[in-house]
Protein backbone atom coordinates (compact mmCIF):
# COMPACT_ATOMS: atom_id res chain seq x y z
CA UNK A 1 0.00 0.00 0.00
CA UNK A 2 3.09 2.14 0.76
CA UNK A 3 4.48 1.85 -3.16
CA UNK A 4 1.00 2.74 -4.76
CA UNK A 5 1.04 6.18 -2.21
CA UNK A 6 4.81 7.03 -3.95
CA UNK A 7 3.92 6.64 -7.12
CA UNK A 8 0.86 8.72 -6.88
CA UNK A 9 3.44 11.98 -5.12
CA UNK A 10 5.85 11.37 -7.78
CA UNK A 11 3.41 11.75 -10.56
CA UNK A 12 2.04 15.07 -8.70
CA UNK A 13 5.34 16.41 -8.82
CA UNK A 14 5.65 16.86 -12.74
CA UNK A 15 3.78 20.03 -13.88
CA UNK A 16 2.65 20.56 -17.70
CA UNK A 17 4.57 24.19 -18.52
CA UNK A 18 3.72 24.90 -22.17
CA UNK A 19 0.50 26.29 -21.58
CA UNK A 20 2.17 28.73 -19.73
CA UNK A 21 5.26 29.08 -22.13
CA UNK A 22 2.35 29.54 -25.10
CA UNK A 23 0.43 32.77 -23.22
CA UNK A 24 4.18 33.75 -22.35
CA UNK A 25 4.96 34.06 -26.33
CA UNK A 26 1.08 35.33 -26.93
CA UNK A 27 1.40 38.40 -24.65
CA UNK A 28 5.26 38.99 -25.58
CA UNK A 29 3.35 39.01 -29.53
CA UNK A 30 0.67 41.45 -28.61
CA UNK A 31 3.17 43.88 -26.64
CA UNK A 32 5.64 44.30 -30.05
CA UNK A 33 2.03 44.69 -31.99
CA UNK A 34 0.58 47.49 -30.07
CA UNK A 35 3.78 48.96 -29.62
CA UNK A 36 4.71 52.42 -31.04
CA UNK A 37 8.23 52.61 -31.47
CA UNK A 38 8.14 56.03 -32.61
CA UNK A 39 6.01 58.82 -31.11
CA UNK A 40 5.06 62.60 -32.75
CA UNK A 41 5.04 64.83 -30.31
CA UNK A 42 0.92 65.71 -29.08
CA UNK A 43 0.93 69.13 -30.53
CA UNK A 44 -1.84 70.35 -32.73
CA UNK A 45 0.06 70.99 -36.44
CA UNK A 46 -1.38 70.74 -39.40
CA UNK A 47 1.22 70.00 -42.21
CA UNK A 48 1.78 70.99 -45.51
CA UNK A 49 1.17 68.56 -48.30
CA UNK A 50 3.52 67.94 -50.68
CA UNK A 51 4.02 65.59 -53.94
CA UNK A 52 7.58 64.49 -53.70
CA UNK A 53 7.15 63.70 -50.19
CA UNK A 54 9.72 60.18 -49.31
CA UNK A 55 9.68 58.33 -46.07
CA UNK A 56 11.55 59.26 -43.09
CA UNK A 57 14.38 57.67 -41.06
CA UNK A 58 13.32 56.32 -38.06
CA UNK A 59 16.09 57.95 -36.06
CA UNK A 60 16.14 61.34 -36.41
CA UNK A 61 16.05 64.26 -33.96
CA UNK A 62 12.41 65.51 -34.24
CA UNK A 63 12.08 69.42 -34.24
CA UNK A 64 8.17 71.28 -33.86
CA UNK A 65 7.00 73.86 -34.94
CA UNK A 66 3.51 74.86 -33.58
CA UNK A 67 0.80 77.56 -35.27
CA UNK A 68 1.98 80.02 -32.78
CA UNK A 69 5.39 79.69 -33.25
CA UNK A 70 6.60 78.34 -30.32
CA UNK A 71 9.71 75.68 -31.03
CA UNK A 72 9.79 72.22 -29.63
CA UNK A 73 12.18 69.43 -29.38
CA UNK A 74 10.72 66.14 -28.95
CA UNK A 75 7.92 67.49 -26.47
CA UNK A 76 9.99 70.06 -24.84
CA UNK A 77 9.61 73.62 -25.76
CA UNK A 78 12.93 75.21 -26.78
CA UNK A 79 13.51 78.86 -27.78
CA UNK A 80 15.28 79.22 -30.91
CA UNK A 81 18.35 80.21 -29.73
CA UNK A 82 18.76 77.17 -27.80
CA UNK A 83 18.05 74.57 -30.43
CA UNK A 84 21.51 74.46 -32.16
CA UNK A 85 23.77 73.85 -28.66
CA UNK A 86 20.21 71.09 -27.80
CA UNK A 87 20.40 69.32 -31.51
CA UNK A 88 24.05 68.97 -31.23
CA UNK A 89 23.75 67.80 -27.99
CA UNK A 90 20.89 64.98 -29.19
CA UNK A 91 23.19 64.22 -32.90
CA UNK A 92 26.43 63.86 -30.91
CA UNK A 93 24.73 61.60 -28.07
CA UNK A 94 21.84 59.66 -29.82
CA UNK A 95 23.79 58.56 -33.08
CA UNK A 96 20.97 60.05 -35.62
CA UNK A 97 22.79 62.22 -38.28
CA UNK A 98 19.02 63.87 -39.63
CA UNK A 99 16.49 66.25 -38.18
CA UNK A 100 13.19 66.09 -39.07
CA UNK A 101 10.96 69.98 -38.59
CA UNK A 102 7.39 69.04 -37.87
CA UNK A 103 5.76 72.74 -38.88
CA UNK A 104 2.30 73.49 -39.18
CA UNK A 105 0.88 75.08 -42.61
CA UNK A 106 0.38 78.65 -40.88
CA UNK A 107 3.54 79.46 -39.75
CA UNK A 108 5.62 81.79 -42.04
CA UNK A 109 8.70 80.62 -43.98
CA UNK A 110 10.69 82.74 -42.36
CA UNK A 111 10.49 80.75 -39.14
CA UNK A 112 11.10 77.75 -40.54
CA UNK A 113 13.87 78.70 -42.85
CA UNK A 114 15.35 80.07 -38.81
CA UNK A 115 14.59 76.54 -37.47
CA UNK A 116 16.28 74.47 -40.55
CA UNK A 117 19.35 77.02 -40.42
CA UNK A 118 19.80 76.38 -36.66
CA UNK A 119 19.36 72.47 -37.32
CA UNK A 120 22.23 72.61 -40.31
CA UNK A 121 24.81 74.85 -37.90
CA UNK A 122 24.42 72.32 -35.21
CA UNK A 123 25.84 69.75 -37.45
CA UNK A 124 23.00 68.06 -39.04
CA UNK A 125 23.89 66.23 -42.29
CA UNK A 126 20.35 65.74 -43.54
CA UNK A 127 17.37 68.36 -42.47
CA UNK A 128 13.93 67.64 -43.68
CA UNK A 129 10.46 68.92 -43.27
CA UNK A 130 7.76 66.47 -42.90
CA UNK A 131 4.31 67.31 -44.65
CA UNK A 132 0.98 65.44 -44.37
CA UNK A 133 1.33 62.50 -46.19
CA UNK A 134 2.63 59.32 -43.88
CA UNK A 135 5.22 57.17 -44.25
CA UNK A 136 3.95 54.40 -41.56
CA UNK A 137 2.58 54.40 -38.13
CA UNK A 138 3.92 57.60 -36.02
CA UNK A 139 5.72 58.83 -38.78
CA UNK A 140 5.31 61.94 -41.49
CA UNK A 141 7.13 61.65 -44.77
CA UNK A 142 9.75 63.70 -45.04
CA UNK A 143 11.16 65.98 -48.24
Amino acid sequence: MRRSMRRVSSEEKDIDISPLIDVVFILLIFFMVSTTFVKDAQLDIERPSARSAESTPTEAVRVNVDRSGSVYLGELPVRLWVLQSRVRELLESGGAESVLVTVDRAVPAETLIEVVDQCRLAGAEHVGVVTDREAGPGLGGGA
